[in-house]
């Protein structure tokens, strides 16, 4: 089927905004040469893309299939573009990169500054999710590399290689003092409301194990979707949970959280940077990859 690329360029631009106005704009054309396109796109597709709706268009299910296929490539058109008219000037260059909470706020602010104060014409684009979906990503295309938390499994055709290692504290607000006087069974939490990540995520999973090695259960009474929710909510005496020591540490210094001991030790967790190596990255991503790699903080 000899379908013209730019049918696509048009179908794209649609799609991320689902308007023709908007998509005339970005595209510097006019509505109805756009909405002209899309009919012959899906008359030689021989499928419906797009349906009308009040407040503008929305992607049918063949619509959606093209779109998840059409935008990856679109992004590598646009980095490789970036790339060779960059070749006579500084480094420049996008890099697509997929990080847990986690590991943004215990390891990549502090290496994405100083790899900007070094390459300041590359830009990063952060795509904030949990691990799990994260590898659907990578997975897909959508990015360049992971940077998540452990636990995890991967498929043979991926590489990861451990870049910090960190440990985790149960803690809780300051009304949970009382709990300060002895070390806990893991039993004995099933007493107090418990704040974590939901499921689907990799600590969830960690934490639904390590207490089934402990024969009994884990049941949250608070379940949140960013591990930037936790401590503010373990803060203000809504329940205990457990957070990366480093976070929590400030706050336990300031008396504004107590630590929680348990006879049982709290498994180890990791930040790895997982890739596809049978996917080339961009040269701006190779760099940055790379520059992880080298600079490895030191492990807790």
């Amino acid at each position: 089927m000899d379908i013209n690329f730019e049918y696509y360029k048009i179908f794209y631009y649609t799609a991320k905004y689902k308007n023709i106005t908007k998509a005339a704009a970005a595209l510097g054309s006019s509505q109805p040469n756009v909405t002209r396109i899309i009919k012959l796109l899906e008359s030689q597709l021989n499928c419906r893309l797009f349906i009308r709706e009040p407040r503008g268009l929305s992607l049918t299910e063949a619509g959606e299939k093209l779109y998840s296929h059409v935008e990856i490539a679109y992004r590598h058109f646009v980095n490789a573009q970036e790339e060779i008219s960059g070749q006579t000037d500084e480094e420049r260059g996008t890099i697509e990169l997929g990080a847990t909470e986690t590991a943004l706020h215990l390891l990549l602010l502090d290496a994405m500054r100083n790899f900007k104060t070094s390459h300041p014409k590359i830009r990063i684009k952060v795509h904030n999710y949990s691990t799990p979906e994260l590898l659907q990503f990578l997975s897909a295309g959508k990015i360049d590399f992971a940077v998540i938390t452990t636990p995890f499994k991967t498929a043979k055709f991926y590489q990861s290689e451990t870049l910090y290692h960190f440990r985790e504290v149960l803690v809780g607000g300051t009304q949970y003092q009382f709990l300060c006087e002895r070390k806990l069974n893991l039993q004995e939490l099933q007493n107090y409301p418990l704040i974590g990540l939901g499921r689907g995520t990799a600590t969830y999973d960690l934490y639904k194990d390590f207490f089934i090695e402990h024969d009994t259960d884990m049941e949250l009474d608070m379940e949140v979707a960013s591990s930037d929710l936790m401590l503010p909510l373990i803060q203000s005496n809504l329940g205990i949970g457990f957070v990366p020591e480093d976070l929590a540490s400030p706050l336990l210094k300031k008396k504004r959280l107590v630590q929680i001991q348990l006879n049982a030790s709290i498994p180890m967790r990791s930040i790895q940077i997982v890739s596809d190596k049978d996917r080339r990255k961009s040269a701006a991503a190779d760099i940055f990859y790379h520059s992880l790699k080298i600079k490895k903080p030191s492990y807790k």
